[in-house]
């Protein structure tokens, strides 16, 4: 089964930077497809997530949002391996 990381954020943001730094360090472990969306000029993304990036999605399922926990984060995508 694929798992599909989604990390919503914005141009600039030292936490959306962090947040994407420590999904791609567990990428190294655990395989998964990511992408970025950046939130930025889109009036629906910036309503949803303005207050919240970086905000991460495992599967189409909201996972975290400000900051991500790397071992929380790692334990998410065990699960779904198993």
């Amino acid at each position: 089964m694929s798992i599909e990381v989604e990390i919503f954020s914005r141009s600039g943001c030292h936490l959306c930077e962090s947040a994407e730094n420590v999904i791609r360090l567990v990428g190294n472990e655990i395989a998964f497809d990511l992408k970025v969306t950046l939130i930025d000029g889109d009036p629906d993304l910036e309503e949803k997530f303005g207050d919240q990036v970086p905000v991460t999605f495992i599967n189409g399922h909201q996972h975290d949002y400000f900051r991500v926990d790397r071992e929380r984060f790692k334990s998410a995508l065990l699960r779904l391996h198993q």
